[in-house]
Formats: structure tokens, sequence, C-alpha cells
């Protein structure tokens, strides 16, 4: 029994103790792996990274199946392969550079826009809508929350762009090609554009409601999205949300009510542990 007993201790006392920067390096790397999914879950990008993990795989596969020749050719290719794709991928890297240049503390670690950028999206979405409005354009915009729309960004065309009057009214512009499908904004910014909608299957909805009034309001009962949609036949603007339509808004009453529905109500909701370390790192930030 001794015996055992001195054998499981010695196992345990061969196992180092982690210290306490060795939870912070555990817990960056999770995160910046974290965020890398993230970034490459809706883009095309997914398909180069799958590409890059069966790569990796075949190489070890070939070492351990003593396939030499095919080996030393893969592990040749992978000498210059980091080269190629920073090659390949130069435009891309030289924005994520600049945009995280350009990033506060608060934007690198919380997956939640400011309350400023909220602002200044909800502002340009008002003017687009109140523009077009006025000139009878259609349009269908949808603000994600807390429920993903990661599924309906397949169904359109990616953009990940920041979110502005004049792209907003580009984009519904009756002779572009993605003017038919709905924009998805994701926290401050444009995910994806000509994107399709779930109809509702409400039947006792008044009859000059069309398909993209339809869409928002199913787009609404589906997750807990707000959606914004603009006639184009009477240029009328309305808000779904929960299966509920609010219409004939101007434009100042649609900025207040999104501002109500997507900033306000953030600050009500309960804090979350990813949202208690967020402060905890932006107070000890500050101080230092």
């Amino acid at each position: 029994m001794s015996e055992i007993k001195n054998f499981f201790s010695e196992i345990f006392s061969s196992i180092p103790v982690p210290g306490f920067m060795d939870i912070v390096d555990i817990l960056v790397v999770a995160y910046l792996l974290y965020r890398l999914i993230r970034l490459i879950r809706t883009t095309s990008a997914f398909r180069i990274a799958k590409a890059i993990i069966i790569f990796f795989v075949v190489t070890g596969l070939t070492g351990l199946l003593h396939m030499y020749t095919i080996n030393w050719i893969l592990r040749a290719v992978m000498e210059v392969g980091v080269v190629a794709l920073v090659v390949m991928f130069q435009p891309e890297l030289r924005r994520m550079l600049d945009h995280l240049g350009g990033s506060t503390l608060q934007d690198l670690i919380s997956d939640r826009p400011s309350e400023e950028s909220m602002a200044e999206t909800i502002r340009a979405v008002a003017s687009a809508c109140g523009s077009m409005s006025r000139d009878k354009v259609g349009a269908l915009i949808v603000f994600e929350r807390a429920n993903s729309l990661n599924d309906y960004f397949k169904t359109g065309t990616v953009i990940q762009a920041d979110c502005s009057d004049a792209l907003l009214r580009s984009i519904f512009f009756p002779n572009s090609a993605l003017h038919d499908g709905a924009v998805i904004l994701s926290g401050a910014r444009i995910a994806a554009a000509g994107c399709v909608l779930p109809l509702t299957e409400k039947t006792n909805l008044s009859k000059d409601l069309g398909t993209r009034h339809r869409a928002g309001i199913g787009m609404s009962e589906a997750n807990d999205s707000v959606v914004v949609i603009v006639s184009e036949e009477s240029g009328t603007i309305s808000v779904a949300e929960a299966g509920m339509l609010k219409r004939n808004l101007t434009e100042e009453t649609l900025a207040r009510l999104l501002t109500s529905e997507l900033v306000t109500e953030e600050e009500k909701r309960p804090e979350t542990v990813r949202d208690w370390i967020n402060r905890l790192f932006l107070k000890n930030w500050k101080k230092g």
C-alpha cells in the first residue's frame, strides 16, 4: 500500500505547479485562438485555414509512415509557405495592422463595440434611412444582438466594413447587385449584404406590408435582432423587434429607438465574467 502511495506521490511531485504568469500566458493564448477562430469562421479565410490544417496533417502522416520523399517535399514547401502566405495576404495583413493600431484597449479585449462607435453607426443608419425614405428606396437592415447571425451571413456577401451613410445608400441603390437582400450589422460594422431572411408565418398582417416587412418581422421572430425596414412603395420607416412592427418613424425617432434598444439596453444587461475581466483590465490600464 505504501509503495502505491509513494508511486502516486512521486507522480504528483513531478508535475510543475503553474505560477501566476503561466496562467496569464495560457489565458492570452486561449483568447488569441478564440479571436482567430471568430475571424476565420465567417470569411473565406476558413477554407484556407482548413487547407493549411490538412497540409500539416498530411505532412505528419508521411513522417509516421516513413514516406521520406513526399515528407521531404512537403517540409520544403512548408519552409517557404510562411513567406508565400504573407505575400498572398499582404492587403489583409496591412488592413489588420492598421485596424490594430487604431484600436483602443477596450476594442482589443471586448467583442462589444464602444458606445461611441455604436452611436456613430446608429447615426449613419438613421441618416441613410432618412435619405432612402425621401427617395422611396427600399432597405432592410438587421442589427445583431446576443443571438449570432452567422448562418445568415452565408446567404449573402460578406463585407466586414465600417458602417457609413454613403455605403448603405450604395448597397440599396436600385441598380446595385445587393439591393434586394438585407444588410446585417454585427456590432458597429456591416458584416454582410444581400442576405436572405426568413418570412413571418403570421396571416393577420396588413395587406399593404410587402416582402421586406414580412422578412423583417420573420427575422425578429427567429432571434433577438432589431430590423429596420424602409418601404419602397411608400417610403415609410419601420422597426421590427420580437415579432412586433413599429411604423411611420421619422429619422430622429428611428435614431432614438435604436439607441434605446442597442445602447441603453447594453448598460442594463447583467455583467458577465468577460465583462468583469474587461473592466478589471481597463481599470488597471488607466491607473498605469
